[in-house]
């Protein structure tokens, strides 16, 4: 009979397990991409999650912002990246649903990427601005309708989910109405509020703060149901026959990480999903949190997938060239 060493059966464990990087993983500081500028929902949640993983994992999480192209910038990066899990990716249902049918991109959203766990979703709001004369979802779009072509919806930008929302409510209310592109919510939230557009989608994240100018009515929910973050404000599909638009926030690593890192990282986050003091964190900014586990993330991507080919060929928007 051969003989092993301890320290040679320890290393034929840690090989089976992942390799010895998987096992002694962190040991070093972990970077979680950030596709979006900080303040919005995607930074806001991620830092949420770093913090929460840096005091599990005791090894430092930092939140790296890389903004342009929709996001794609950063999920390129990512997928790029050395699969060891020290660059972990904060998505959004844009770069790895949406951006292939809207956007030129060198990755592949479901080869390139390993899904890890959902942090959490939110839907969008309708909401038009005081000067409106409407206070529910028929009433504005009975005034749009009488105004065909003159009214106008504003986006945080061509292809965000903020247009998305917008377009998918208008196209299903059979309504003409004008889009003007921002670059970024801020400025976009800035002409609402002041009246040169009538109507933008939000999520509740960003629309929460805005809500105390008095100057925004919150009209209807994107989705099939309400939402305890917006009390009191009906889903869309109460009023019209439209598509729901929900967006999600979670965290993938490069395809090949180990999956001892992937499994740990899952195990991590769906242990704060269950705890009260993360949870509130999440409703505190208006996001519902998510339990999920790598598989069921992937189940959604490919559902999410076949959704979005779908509506953006009906919407009729062309791959950005």
């Amino acid at each position: 009979m051969q003989w092993y060493s301890r320290a040679t059966l320890t290393a034929l464990a840690l090989a089976l397990a992942g390799g010895p990087a998987a096992a002694a993983w962190p040991e070093r500081t972990v970077t979680l991409v950030v596709p979006f500028a900080a303040g919005g929902i995607t930074d806001v949640m991620a830092r949420i999650a770093a913090e929460r993983l840096q005091s599990k994992l005791k090894q430092n999480v930092i939140v790296e912002n890389t903004v342009g192209a929709a996001g794609t910038i950063a999920a390129t990066r990512v997928a790029r990246a050395d699969p060891d899990g020290y660059t972990l990716f904060f998505a959004t249902v844009n770069q790895i649903t949406i951006a292939p049918f809207t956007h030129k991109i060198t990755y592949d959203p479901i080869k390139d990427f390993a899904p890890v766990s959902i942090i959490g979703t939110s839907p969008f709001v309708i909401t038009i601005g005081e000067a409106v004369p409407a206070k529910t979802l028929p009433e504005f779009i009975s005034y749009v309708k009488a105004r065909p072509g003159q009214v106008t919806f504003g986006s945080a930008g061509a292809g965000s989910l903020t247009h998305l929302a917008a377009a998918i409510f208008t196209k299903a209310a059979g309504l003409q109405m004008a889009h003007v592109p921002y670059k970024g919510i801020a400025p976009a939230f800035q002409d609402l509020v002041g009246g040169h557009i009538a109507m933008m989608s939000p999520s509740p994240v960003e629309l929460k703060p805005m809500l105390a100018t008095g100057k925004l009515k919150p009209l209807a929910i994107t989705d099939t149901k309400a939402t305890r973050q917006m009390p009191g404000v009906p889903p869309i599909t109460d009023f019209v026959k439209s598509e729901p638009v929900v967006t999600w926030n979670g965290v993938m690593a490069p395809s090949r990480t180990p999956k001892a890192v992937i499994d740990l990282l899952s195990k991590e986050i769906r242990a704060a999903e269950q705890d009260p003091e993360f949870i509130a964190k999440l409703s505190k900014i208006g996001v519902d949190p998510m339990l999920h586990t790598p598989e069921d993330f992937a189940r959604i991507i490919a559902e999410d997938t076949a959704r979005w080919r779908v509506i953006i060929k009906d919407l009729g928007l062309a791959v950005a060239k």
